[in-house]
């Protein structure tokens, strides 16, 4: 857990400057990625005060860059967007959250199931273990703890801001922010189940645990997970 509590001290710190924080919102909000001069005139601010600012986000890990050299002269510039596993502050581009309550709506009315939803979700979960390295060893000997690190690391970098609580044989992980809060509500049936699936797959591949227990919004707030050992 330390190396999650000094990332997000590190992001903390990023976004303290009024200044970064004003740009961050301002690339938060956009739709598109931006560039240094884009950013400035927003801001009424000089490009050279909104560079570094944008440079230190970026070696944070908060901002991902890249560089269009199309029908310019001279260096290309960088265009500058939130990070994949960035916070985004509730701000993402609006039709992002439209679609999704879309879809929930489109799943619902076509009668998908929390199980056909959740099978889908862990389908995910599974890709995502894999793509973080979380791969249980060949030798099937992961222990319980890795495991819990890795999903809790893996919830923190989704925006769930995990709370982890464990005895000698259990574990629950509580979800103390929820994403897909709004989309949740309205169709929980569909979304928490998605989340579920995503979790139980993440699992089955790192291994050293098992689901025992998910609570959805409908059971419990916060939501969570409970886990034993294999």
């Amino acid at each position: 857990m330390e190396g999650t509590g000094r990332h997000r001290l590190a992001l903390l710190k990023a976004l303290g400057d009024n200044t970064r924080y004003a740009i961050y919102l301002e690339l938060a909000r956009s739709a598109t990625p931006r560039s240094t001069a884009e950013v400035a005139e927003s801001l009424d601010l000089h490009p050279n005060t909104v560079r570094p600012h944008l440079e230190r986000m970026r070696d944070v890990g908060l901002l991902a860059v890249e560089t269009d050299g199309r029908g310019g002269v001279g260096r290309p510039q960088h265009l500058y967007s939130l990070a994949p596993d960035a916070p985004s502050l509730g701000l993402e581009p609006p039709p992002m959250p439209l679609l999704a309550r879309l879809l929930a709506g489109v799943a619902g009315s076509a009668g998908v199931t929390p199980e056909e939803a959740a099978e889908v979700g862990r389908e995910q979960g599974r890709r995502d273990a894999l793509g973080t390295g979380s791969r249980r060893p060949q030798d099937g000997n992961t222990s319980m703890s890795a495991c819990v690190q890795a999903l809790a690391d893996e919830l923190a970098r989704l925006g769930f801001d995990p709370a982890v609580a464990s005895d000698d044989e259990a574990v629950s992980v509580a979800f103390t922010h929820c994403p897909f809060a709004e989309v949740a509500q309205s169709h929980p049936e569909i979304v928490c189940h998605l989340h579920r699936g995503m979790v139980e797959g993440f699992v089955e591949v790192a291994g050293g645990a098992n689901v025992e227990r998910f609570g959805t919004l409908l059971d419990r707030s916060p939501c969570r997970v409970d886990l034993s050992r294999v």
